[in-house]
């Protein structure tokens, strides 16, 4: 519920049997829930159909860096993925949804039906977290033997208000912080896995360059990482 000007709404954590051609929309967001047949499975992938006017600035593997995005998909694949192109992949599962136009394109073999939504005050976050193999950002150098667990926390925010360039990339910094604090406040001893990805999406900006700050303590990026810790907690601690 919404209880004053610095609160959050946190909805459940989505979980449902395997759907074919069911369309789920997100609450207070331009995306949803699908299922596609690959490879002999039953896989899911969220979508936001932002259409134009948008900006999204991401390190998403398709489409990643700043610029105009009609669309964000966020796609679950199986563990230990064996493809060496998975642009070309988000690319072919973009077709098939029909999206038209320049996207962005996450992967994460996090269970994407289980995926978290957390709003405050117009800024909408989603996470799926998948916390196989997680750690440290800094840490000594590991061999590369084995394939690793699999495991991705993918954020995808949106927000009602044009950013300027600087507070795009202020907003995936002020998300990362977020996300690092919930990962410790669900007691978990790490500051994500190696292979999160942050998506970033506000409206273009008009005659102005939009709003100029997008840290914890300016107006949206204190919306914005309330939302995402909000999230990203609750995806973490249904894993704990």
């Amino acid at each position: 519920m919404i209880d004053g000007p610095t609160a959050h709404v946190l909805l459940p954590c989505h979980r449902g049997c395997l759907i074919r051609s069911v369309r789920i929309r997100l609450p207070e967001q331009h995306g949803e829930l699908l299922t596609r047949h690959e490879d002999g499975l039953d896989i899911h992938h969220l979508v936001w159909r932002l259409g134009p006017g948008w900006r999204v600035c991401s390190s998403a593997v398709l489409g990643g860096g700043i610029g105009p995005r009609s669309w964000i998909l966020n796609a679950q694949v199986p563990g230990g993925y064996p493809r060496l192109d998975p642009d070309r992949h988000l690319a072919e599962i973009a077709a098939a949804e029909h999206l038209g136009g320049p996207g962005a394109g996450l992967m994460t073999a996090a269970d994407v039906t289980a995926y978290t939504v957390a709003a405050d005050e117009g800024v909408t976050a989603t996470a799926t977290c998948g916390l196989g193999v997680h750690g440290w950002a800094a840490a000594p150098a590991e061999g590369t033997e084995g394939l690793p667990r699999p495991g991705t926390v993918n954020i995808v925010v949106t927000l009602p208000v044009a950013l300027s360039d600087a507070a795009l990339v202020n907003a995936v910094a002020t998300a990362t912080e977020a996300k690092v604090q919930a990962l410790l406040d669900a007691g978990l001893d790490c500051s994500g896995t190696p292979t999160d990805a942050v998506c970033i999406a506000a409206p273009s900006p008009g005659p102005t360059p939009g709003e100029p700050f997008a840290g914890p303590r300016s107006r949206w990026g204190a919306r914005l990482a309330r939302a995402v810790h909000a999230a990203v907690l609750e995806g973490a601690l249904r894993q704990s």
